[in-house]
């Protein structure tokens, strides 16, 4: 299934926006040679005509090119012409977009009224009940008619109207139909929505934009890969809206989002985006631009040499193989090091907060400084080389190499020796010693592109030492630091390619970049550190205050290493979305919770006022419960 890949190589190291068809969404046209639009959702009940214009205004004012508005029912949609036409009023001619779930006839009615409307093929013609389906080739056969026959209506009316569709699939609402047939899979996604683009394709209905949203960022990556390639063989080319769905809230949202949304960026895919946080929905806007204009340097960036060979599957992860040297590498979890280097003669306490807990960095790299290693107890010490020579018989001291160094040197750490190198190094005129931990650097803009290439041509020559990637990002401050290393540094451990992680700041405090670091390898579920809350980021449809409530939940379970709870505002949002939680706190109707253990409801309709109790006693009798320290 890499054959277009395979076949263009030069993807991979030459930044080249894949070129979609053009799409028109009212006045603002999408795709082609289009800037990569920005968009949002109200949170608004959508009859509450004032609150959902006066909040579509804020959001158009904060840089949203379109406005995507629930329509749960028949209702919503009339509702949409009124809200439009205040708009208007207003002097805001903002494109508008209808999400609609399970509803089609609110579709239709929708298709008349907005410029654009979002369908999820898993729940418009399907169901989701998590069952098990049999079916035989007819069977399957008449499933897809039955869909055809349901769906075709809407697509006849949009071309008629004029309005383009998002046909937008989700990791969580597959339906039963897909997850029988392909299971719960990056092909699943893509194959949910193909069933609906093939459909329009028949009907000559182009004026179409695809989604592949999940809360995971591996899958939504390999997912968006896969339709690309999909597409590519069925000859299609429709724009991508990018999106991490259930991202949540906070710092750790804002990675998750970037890690998604900015490595496939970086690689060329993608025409719009969304960002999705559980936070008001001006907030994400920032968050969005910030994301974007990330790659607006890599665009003239320098030559990187094409691969000769692809040696990872791109829609499947797999560790790369690696020697395992002291605790780096191997089956072990990616390393994090922290640079002290510019603390001079500081005094650090090894039992405060830094040094505390399951974020705990791996190595401390002391650079220059003679602070002796054993004051750090059995923590790795890195030093650069010339200083590591008092300490060598540390048993916790290792030398850090620029190449030349190393290669002119007979002084060596027998076991363990941190070497720099440059991305744009040749790769077959290194030493392949097997005590080597590359530390890879680049200057390259595009530096995704350029450290993949590095270490797929490390694979290329059958050379299986580790690699940690450093990145020094100066005085940038760290809502910009966060979102730039995520978006370039983050996709590389997505595809199981890096062993180790060390940012270095001029700016920001040592906890500040600790954080950042263990965040990407969260985000990437390459080392998992704390609890990971999969949030909705609210709609019309919301039967609760999804801020105040996520903020509940995390002062109360914020230490369960390793959970993972949905936070759904609604039953469309549920056990779909959640598609991996642990647990989940889903509204179902006004002050009604219901609490899932998995993807199955173990005890519905709980008052709001008791949900959260209720919760972390479902939580202590599946055994998942240890007391904050």
């Amino acid at each position: 299934m890499t054959a277009y890949f395979e076949s263009n190589l030069e993807l991979l190291t030459r930044y080249q926006r894949y070129r979609t068809r053009e799409v028109s969404i009212g006045n603002i046209p999408l795709g082609g040679n289009n800037p990569i639009r920005i968009q949002s959702m109200t949170n608004t009940d959508t009859m509450d005509t004032a609150g959902t214009v006066e909040q579509s205004i804020r959001l158009v004012d904060a840089g949203c090119d379109y406005v995507r508005i629930t329509a749960p029912s028949v209702k919503e949609s009339e509702n949409l012409a009124v809200i439009k036409s205040e708009l208007e009023q207003r002097g805001y001619s903002v494109p508008l977009i209808a999400d609609i779930h399970f509803v089609p006839r609110a579709a239709e009615v929708a298709a008349r009224i907005v410029e654009k409307v979002r369908i999820n093929p898993g729940n418009y013609a399907d169901r989701k009940k998590f069952l098990q389906l049999e079916y035989s080739p007819s069977d399957y056969q008449a499933e897809l008619d039955r869909i055809r026959k349901r769906f075709t209506p809407l697509v006849h009316l949009c071309k008629n109207e004029g309005t383009a569709m998002r046909i937008g699939s989700n990791h969580g609402s597959l339906s039963d139909r897909i997850l029988s047939h392909y299971g719960d899979t990056p092909l699943g996604m893509v194959e949910s929505a193909m069933e609906f683009i093939r459909i329009c394709a028949d009907e000559n209905f182009h004026d179409l934009i695809v989604s592949m949203k999940a809360s995971n960022t591996r899958v939504m990556i390999q997912a968006y890969r896969l339709l690309v390639e999909m597409m590519e063989q069925e000859g299609y080319n429709y724009p991508l809206h990018l999106g991490v769905t259930e991202a949540g809230d906070g710092e750790d949202a804002r990675i998750k989002s970037s890690l998604g949304i900015g490595s496939l960026l970086r690689d060329g895919l993608g025409d719009t985006v969304r960002v999705s946080l559980t936070e008001a929905p001006e907030a994400e806007i920032p968050v969005a631009k910030r994301i974007v204009q990330g790659i607006e340097k890599i665009v003239s960036h320098e030559p990187i040499p094409t691969l000769a060979n692809l040696p990872i599957n791109l829609f499947e992860y797999q560790r790369r193989p690696t020697n395992e040297c002291l605790q780096i590498g191997g089956d072990h979890v990616p390393v994090v090091i922290l640079d002290l280097s510019h603390q001079g003669s500081a005094s650090f306490d090894m039992n405060a907060a830094l040094f505390s807990g399951d974020r705990t960095p791996d190595i401390l790299y002391l650079g220059r400084s003679e602070q002796d290693p054993t004051r750090f107890g059995s923590r790795f010490c890195l030093y650069d080389s010339s200083t590591w020579k008092q300490f060598e018989d540390a048993p916790n001291a290792l030398p850090l190499f620029d190449l030349e160094a190393y290669q002119n040197t007979s002084h060596k750490h027998p076991v363990a020796n941190f070497v720099v190198v440059p991305a744009d190094a040749d790769v077959s005129a290194l030493p392949d010693d097997t005590s080597i931990i590359w530390v890879l650097s680049s200057i390259n803009d595009n530096q995704q592109a350029a450290r993949r290439r590095f270490i797929l041509d490390l694979m290329n020559h059958e050379m299986q030492q580790p690699v940690i990637l450093f990145k020094d990002y100066g005085p940038l401050p760290l809502d910009r630091l966060l979102i730039a290393a995520s978006g370039e540094l983050g996709g590389l451990f997505n595809d199981g390619l890096a062993d180790g992680i060390w940012l270095r700041s001029e700016t920001n405090g040592l906890s500040e970049v600790k954080n950042v670091s263990f965040g990407i390898l969260q985000a990437s579920r390459t080392r998992v550190t704390k609890t990971e809350y999969i949030a909705c980021p609210s709609c019309g449809r919301t039967l609760f205050d999804l801020e105040e409530v996520t903020a509940q939940i995390r002062d109360r379970t914020s230490h369960l290493k390793g959970v993972k709870i949905g936070i759904m505002g609604c039953i469309v949002n549920g056990p779909g979305e959640m598609a991996d939680a642990d647990f989940g706190y889903v509204g179902t109707g006004p002050g009604k919770i219901s609490l899932y253990r998995g993807q199955i409801v173990v005890r519905p309709n709980i008052p709001q006022s008791q949900a959260v109790d209720e919760l972390i006693a479902l939580i202590k009798n599946e055994g998942y419960w240890v007391e904050p320290q």
